[in-house]
């Protein structure tokens, strides 16, 4: 049986305020023969803002559960699907800006989860205390103004003078001028919202193709859908000592409804890792 017949013909909200409809919504009627549905009285942002008027008070997970619980019950489904981003430093390479993005599918019929996310370092995200016209521009082209939009506020940290989703130039040249007239500077900082933000709702796009691939896999044993990555092992052993080393030995694949768990070999092949990779023999 297609796992994804689960779905066929049923309806879906899409918990967002920000236009992500416009990527999700086709993907999934197309491979899941959902019915997707809006509702404009679905207050997203009530769970936090990007600008800040609005602090988030949990993580990305609960967020998006949040999203889909609330969208659930404004469009009188049982299911929701809802996105949750994050911008700042990268985990690992603190001078890089980062974007992590998680996609919910929440199926409440079946108390069924199916989530998926992504890190990803093509962001445009950015800010700048704008004190002098002089780094203008380079900020501009960094942020791929005007076709990703600018927020200009009175500081980082104080968003009570606030103007969001500035695509052109006429608006954001009087606006800074205003801001620097009244304050002395601006903050300008990239709308990370997905409809004013193409880049990132590229990533919304491609996670909604990663997170149906998922739904399609079925368990084997229960043909229950999303049979997922959920683990890896670390543990491969070393070529010339036989000692484990910290490359992945296995991926772990589990079944959410009956909890059968298949341990697979990585796609990489290998039945013992390089010395090189070794602590013990090049610590």
């Amino acid at each position: 049986m297609d796992s994804s017949l689960f779905f066929q013909g049923r309806n879906i909200a899409i918990a967002t305020k920000h236009g992500k409809e416009a990527v999700i919504a086709p993907r999934l009627s197309e491979a899941l023969g959902l019915q997707c549905v809006n509702s404009d009285q679905l207050d997203t942002d009530s769970l936090g803002t990007f600008s800040g008027e609005v602090e988030r008070r949990y993580n990305p997970l609960e967020t998006a559960r949040m999203k889909c619980s609330l969208a659930m019950e404004i469009a009188g489904t049982e299911l929701a699907i809802a996105s949750e981003g994050s911008f700042g430093a990268h985990p690992s390479i603190p001078f890089i800006p980062a974007h992590e993005e998680l996609l919910l599918l929440i199926d409440k019929k079946n108390a069924w989860e199916f989530v998926v996310k992504k890190l990803e370092t093509k962001t445009n995200y950015s800010q700048i205390l704008l004190q002098s016209y002089d780094a203008l521009e380079g900020f501009l082209a960094q942020a791929q103004f005007p076709s990703h939009a600018i927020i200009i506020k009175k500081s980082a940290d104080d968003p009570t003078d606030c103007v969001k989703g500035v695509h052109d130039e006429k608006t954001l040249r009087e606006t800074i001028e205003r801001f620097m007239q009244r304050y002395g500077q601006c903050s300008l900082e990239t709308d990370m919202r997905a409809m004013h933000n193409p880049t990132r709702m590229k990533v919304i796009d491609a996670l909604t193709v990663e997170l149906i691939q998922q739904i399609q896999s079925a368990c084997p044993v229960c043909n229950t859908p999303g049979f997922r990555l959920t683990d890896i092992q670390r543990g491969l052993l070393c070529s010339n000592c036989g000692l484990p080393t910290r490359s992945v030995k296995s991926e772990v694949f589990r079944c959410q409804n009956c909890q059968h768990t298949e341990y697979r070999d990585p796609s990489h092949g290998l039945k013992n890792e390089d010395p090189m990779f070794c602590d013990f023999c090049n610590p």
